[in-house]
Order: C-alpha cells, then structure tokens, then sequence
C-alpha cells in the first residue's frame, strides 16, 4: 500500500515540525554554518511551493492520517546553456523522515515515490546534495542507487 501523497496546505503545521529536525540535523553536524533551531522556508513559503507545479512536494502518512516524512523536489533544466546539456533534473531540495518513524521504510517509499514521478515526467535524472556531517543519510542514498555526482569542498580559514 502507498502512503505517498501529494503535500496539501493542511500538511504545512506537520511539515514545518519536520523542517525543523531536518535542520537540526545539519545545526548539530556543523553549528559553524546551520543556526537551530529554524526551517528552511516559513509557512507563507511553503504555501507558495505547494501551488508551484515546479516545485512539487510529496508526503508519507501513515494509517492514522500522520505525516512522517516528506520530500521537496524542483525541476531543474538548462535551456540554451553554453555547457550543460538540455536535460530535465529533478533535484531533491529536502527530504526528511520524522526521527520517530525511521527504520520503517518511510524513506525508501518517498525515495521509490519521486522516481516513479521524475520518470513519469520524462527526466533524465534525479540529483540531491548530501551533508558528509549526516553519514546515514549518504548510506541511504547509496542504498537507493544514488552515486556521487559532484563534490563540493572547503576550507576553513
């Protein structure tokens, strides 16, 4: 059975609940960078996401109508690019499953959810950037079929 929906504006109180452990997530492997704890978008932002066909949102709930974990994707494509090739991209901008329902496989159906949509939708592939400060969340990536694509680098000074 699948729990992946469709975000709804009645979702975004649980969403912005699951914004806020994703940041953590981050402010807790590289406070130097992340504050915590905040979200990444506020209520307003998200309401304008959800109406954006670009930007599609999709939600695990589980049989007592819970949300568990979400997925933001945003299509992604090069037009006229003097380098890049003219691909359709579905980049995951976040993707979270609530701490209490990990280990239940609520990410693996997320995960199958958007690349059935991507296909569906005629991309070429599907990209994400992965903090190296969260290791289970790269595990389950590489689990999914992902490979590094690029790799970005610092330097602290």
């Amino acid at each position: 059975m699948n729990h992946v929906r469709k975000a709804e504006k009645k979702d975004i109180p649980r969403i912005l609940e699951l914004l806020v452990q994703v940041d953590m997530v981050h402010h807790n492997g590289r406070p130097d960078l992340f504050k915590g704890p905040t979200t990444k978008y506020n209520a307003e932002e998200l309401d304008a996401i959800l109406e954006n066909a670009g930007t599609p949102v999709f939600v695990y709930e589980d049989e007592e109508g819970r949300v568990l974990g979400h997925a933001f994707c945003i299509h992604q494509q090069h037009p006229d690019d003097h380098v890049l090739t003219d691909v359709r991209t579905l980049y995951i901008d976040d993707i979270c499953v609530d701490e209490a329902g990990r280990r239940l496989g609520v990410g693996r159906e997320l995960y199958e959810t958007v690349l059935a949509y991507a296909k569906g939708e005629g991309c070429y592939n599907i990209t994400l950037n992965v903090w190296t400060c969260n290791p289970g969340a790269m595990r389950f990536y590489e689990s999914m079929g992902l490979t590094p694509q690029k790799v970005c680098m610092e330097q602290i000074l």
